[in-house]
């Protein structure tokens, strides 16, 4: 029998604080804000990780990238539920809108950025398999501040430029 995970107040949300199965609601979930929008993994930071499948819930405001520009070597699925953004992949742009789906086989390079009047919110699946991820140089990514100026296959070297995102508390307006 598989037991049910506690859950901990961490910053202004819950978070997992071990394993097992749970229920956590979007508003009640630890959220994080910063320069690449808001967001929330629903997983925890000590004994609550998820092994195989990541699901990520990223907002973001019209101009705001929700990552880096970047390639995995496992398949990620992507869901607008709302508002509208931009898809940059594979050097091309795609305008979505709210239950447009995206499907990124493995090594497709891609990013999503904020467009439209107000927030986008799209929810992300992708493996946790640990594979290699690659940030390659596009100045199509740069053009929209998404952009490594040199490749890199080092998370912590794409993102050096940026503060963390920091705790914060949900907001309704995030969820459409």
């Amino acid at each position: 029998m598989v037991p049910e995970a506690p859950q901990k107040q961490v910053g202004h949300g819950l978070e997992p604080a071990g394993p097992g199965w749970f229920v956590l609601n979007a508003r009640d979930a630890r959220w994080l804000q910063g320069v690449f929008g808001a967001g929330t993994t629903f997983e925890g930071s000590d004994g609550g990780e998820f092994e195989q499948l990541g699901i990520n819930l990223n907002v973001m405001e019209p101009g705001q990238p929700m990552c880096m520009y970047h390639r995995e070597q496992e398949q990620e699925d992507f869901l607008v539920l709302a508002g509208e953004c931009l898809l940059l992949i594979e050097e091309e742009t795609r305008e979505l809108k709210a239950w447009d789906f995206v499907h990124c086989p493995a090594g497709t390079d891609h990013v999503f950025v904020g467009a439209g009047t107000g927030p986008c919110l799209v929810l992300a699946v992708g493996s946790r398999s640990g594979g290699e991820i690659v940030y390659p140089v596009s100045e199509l990514a740069q053009r929209h501040h998404a952009g490594v100026p040199q490749e890199t296959n080092e998370p912590k070297e794409a993102y050096a430029p940026f503060p963390r995102g920091q705790d914060a508390p949900f907001r309704e307006s995030w969820l459409g």
